[in-house]
């Protein structure tokens, strides 16, 4: 409908697949499935809960009779009880056991927990793929010398593939911060009201073993070996800041690249993807606007503003729990997901189609290069009789009016042409130019680029290999 609000991430930018992580169905539906779990365990246990009740819960656990639960949840202001009667209007002889001893933070805090496990294996699938397609980049063109750049001005050359290998590294980094926190991504499991486990202490007659197995149980049978050990009625709210923590440090790596490809695009040195039939400005047909990593950018800084959230929303969980966190949490968590997953969507297709133009490349080194080889020149000289102290001068003098000509007349650097020229250097214009050879001035660049894929990009993709079928897709 075109006239009610929706989100960008949900119309514009996020992947179908992310999208469904975060609907109202797959929460609901993991509702009923925790709720089966809990039937289930508490059976396996002793409590007088029978087959056909369980069978009865699994017939309706994703025939969802939503209409039942929007006219409860009016009535009763409580989303959880109103899907608790409406489940139980289905599964009528299983209404008395259904979320037996349980608080509503067990379907809701492990759903969530659930839902964004299952939300950053789809963030790591599409980030060991953008990994995938820039050290394939860095490989290709890892002996290409490159003009580098600190403060944005002319600096010691660099390699195109070592510049390319260091935002790869960025990503090896987050992919890192994503295995810690999922290797630690623990269900809330079945810890009652304000996490004593008292309600279902009761139900088992006071017995610690059976209430410690039902948790573990529980977990199992959604598909977690652990639990968090303590919760209070909710699970630790730091977790949340923990995960849109990584999603935050993508998007940090992902801006870094993107800020990048734009200086590059503005240098015409390199430009993400163009179609043939995009338009670049509506008033100025021959822009090339590069407008995939501006949007990387635009939403990059969304989700890095957005770990304010979570961070606030923990702090202030006043003693056993706080409502506070409930609205903020239904937007803040999801719209981290959908832009995150936006993100790397546009990452892996503008690193898939990056255009390199060579020639500017090579253009730019030779309007810097020989003022970075007055040192290599100077030896050489020095090496042929020349006095080190006059060549200096020399040196120094020529780089002045060479420089001078560039800035002020916007003519070509002619330094080269000035030093062969002068006789005391005894240095011919093509012995100078096998001096100005710019490989020559890489450093390691080459091997560090090899080195790195070869420790680290390498075993990645070996782990990960058969999620390398990532086709990125750019909606709009």
């Amino acid at each position: 409908m075109n006239d009610i609000y929706e989100t960008p991430l949900n119309s514009r930018y996020a992947s179908d697949e992310m999208k469904r992580l975060f609907s109202n169905d797959t929460r609901f539906k993991l509702w009923r499935k925790l709720w089966i779990a809990l039937a289930e365990a508490q059976k396996e246990l002793g409590l007088d809960i029978t087959d056909e009740q369980i069978e009865e819960m699994k017939r309706y656990a994703e025939d969802i009779n939503y209409e039942v639960a929007r006219q409860k949840e009016k009535e009763l202001r409580h989303d959880v009880m109103a899907h608790i009667h409406a489940f139980g209007e289905q599964a009528k002889k299983a209404r008395p056991i259904i979320h037996l001893g349980a608080t509503s933070c067990f379907v809701t805090d492990n759903a969530d927990i659930i839902i964004m496990y299952e939300a950053l294996k789809l963030i790591r699938k599409k980030l060991v793929n953008c990994i995938k397609v820039l050290s394939d980049f860095a490989l290709k063109y890892k002996d290409m010398p490159t003009l580098g750049f600190t403060h944005f001005q002319p600096a010691q050359l660099t390699t195109v593939g070592k510049r390319a290998m260091l935002w790869v590294q960025d990503l090896v980094m987050d992919l890192e911060f994503l295995e810690y926190v999922m290797e630690h991504t623990y269900l809330r499991g079945v810890k009652g009201t304000t996490g004593t486990q008292a309600s279902f202490m009761a139900l088992f007659d006071g017995n610690e073993e059976k209430v410690k197995m039902l948790d573990k149980l529980v977990c199992k049978k959604m598909g977690f070996e652990k639990s968090f050990p303590l919760t209070s009625q909710t699970y630790p709210r730091k977790y949340d800041f923990l995960v849109l923590s990584v999603l935050a440090s993508i998007a940090q790596s992902s801006y870094k690249f993107a800020n990048d490809i734009r200086l590059l695009q503005h240098l015409k040195e390199i430009e993400e993807p163009f179609e043939k039939t995009q338009v670049g400005s509506s008033a100025m047909a021959y822009k090339r606007n590069p407008m995939r990593s501006e949007r990387i950018c635009a939403l990059a800084r969304y989700v890095m503003v957005n770990i304010q959230n979570p961070l606030f929303t923990a702090s202030v969980q006043w003693l056993e729990r706080t409502l506070d966190d409930s609205a903020n949490r239904r937007i803040s968590i999801p719209e981290a997901f959908l832009a995150t997953d936006s993100i790397l969507n546009l990452y892996h297709n503008v690193a898939s189609g990056l255009v390199v133009y060579e020639r500017m490349i090579e253009r730019h080194i030779q309007q810097e290069l020989p003022f970075m080889a007055t040192e290599n020149i100077l030896m050489e000289a020095v090496k042929r009789g020349g006095d080190r102290q006059d060549l200096h001068e020399k040196i120094r003098k020529y780089s002045m009016e060479a420089g001078r000509n560039v800035k002020e007349f916007g003519k070509e650097n002619n330094l080269i042409e000035l030093i062969s020229n002068d006789p005391s250097f005894k240095l011919s214009k093509e012995e100078i130019q096998a001096i100005l050879d710019p490989k020559k001035f890489v450093g390691r660049a080459p091997s560090q680029v090899q080195e790195y894929y070869n420790e680290y990009v390498k075993p990645i993709l070996e782990k990960y290999k058969d999620d390398l079928n990532f086709e990125s897709q750019v909606n709009i």
